[in-house]
C-alpha cells in the first residue's frame, strides 16, 4: 500500500509538469554574465553603500533585521492572544463540540485560508504603507493557524491525566486544564516557536511591498543591479533565521527538563 502511495505521487509530479509544460533548459540565464556577476557577489557582500562607495551598510542592514524581528514579534503576540482561546474553543474536548466548535471552526479557516502577502495587498489598499497594516498581514493567517494546530494538539493528548483528576472529584473543566493541558504543552510550545520563526520569515518577505524589512533591501539592491548590497541582506536574513532557531531549540530544551 505504501509503494503504491508513492507511485501515485510520482505519477502525480508528473502529470503536473506536463500539465505546467515545464522545460529544464529554461532554467539556463538568457544572461551568463549577470548569473556569473550574482556568484561572484555572494562570494563578495558589500559592506558600504555600493551607490555611494562610502556610507555603512551594516547599521543600515542591522535596522532593517531589527524592524523584521519587531513586526513579526507583534504580530505574533497578537496572533497569541486571539489563537489560544480560539485553539481551545476549537478543541472537542473543551468546546464540546456542537454549533460553537461548528463557528469557531469556520472562522478558523477564514483567517489561515488567505496568505499573509495577499492580507498584505488588501490591508494596504485599505490602511496603507504602515506598520500595522503588516503586523496585521501576519497575525491574521498567524493566529487562524495557531488556533488549528492548538485545538488539534489538545484533542490529541491522551486523557490519563485527566481521567485520574475527574476520579479524585476534580470537574470537567479542572481535569482538562491541569491534566490535558500540561502534557500537551510542550507540544504547543514548540509548534508557537516554530510559527514564530515563520513569522519572521514572513516579515522579510512583506519589504518586497515597500515595509522597511531586510526583504525591502534585498527587493532594493536587486532593482539597482548592487548584487553585493543583496547578498548582505541575504547573509543577515540568513544568520537572524539560524540564530532564532537556535534559541528556540533551547527553550524548547529547557521546557523538556523541566
Amino acid at each position: 500500500m505504501t509503494r503504491l502511495r508513492w507511485w501515485g505521487l510520482a505519477l502525480g509530479a508528473v502529470v503536473a509538469a506536463g500539465f505546467l509544460g515545464l522545460d529544464p533548459r529554461e532554467l539556463w540565464p538568457n544572461t551568463p554574465g549577470l548569473l556569473a556577476e550574482m556568484v561572484y557577489a555572494a562570494v563578495t557582500p558589500a559592506l558600504v553603500d555600493e551607490a555611494t562607495g562610502t556610507v555603512p551598510l551594516l547599521p543600515v542592514v542591522g535596522e532593517a533585521a531589527l524592524m523584521t524581528v519587531a513586526i513579526a514579534a507583534a504580530a505574533f503576540g497578537i496572533a497569541l492572544l486571539v489563537a489560544v482561546p480560539l485553539g481551545a474553543l476549537a478543541s472537542t474536548r473543551f468546546s464540546g463540540g456542537g454549533a460553537t466548535w461548528v463557528v469557531v471552526r469556520g472562522l478558523i479557516a477564514a483567517m489561515r485560508s488567505v496568505h499573509e502577502l495577499l492580507w498584505a495587498i488588501l490591508l494596504l489598499a485599505a490602511l496603507g504603507l504602515s506598520t500595522g497594516s503588516a503586523v496585521l498581514a501576519l497575525a491574521i493567517p498567524s493566529a487562524g493557524t495557531l488556533a488549528r494546530v492548538f485545538g488539534d494538539l489538545l484533542d490529541e493528548t491522551p486523557e490519563n491525566g485527566s481521567r485520574a483528576l475527574r476520579s479524585t472529584g476534580a470537574s470537567e473543566l479542572q481535569a482538562l486544564v491541569f491534566g490535558v493541558v500540561p502534557r500537551a504543552m510542550p507540544n504547543l510550545i514548540a509548534y508557537a516557536l516554530y510559527r514564530f520563526e515563520c513569522a519572521v520569515r514572513s516579515s522579510a518577505v512583506l519589504g518586497f511591498f515597500g515595509f522597511p524589512t531586510l526583504g525591502y533591501g534585498i527587493a532594493s539592491s536587486v532593482d539597482a543591479v548592487h548584487f553585493h548590497e543583496t547578498w548582505t541582506y541575504l547573509y543577515a536574513l540568513f544568520a537572524l533565521v539560524v540564530g532564532l532557531e537556535r534559541w528556540s531549540a533551547g527553550v524548547r530544551r529547557r521546557w523538556v527538563r523541566t
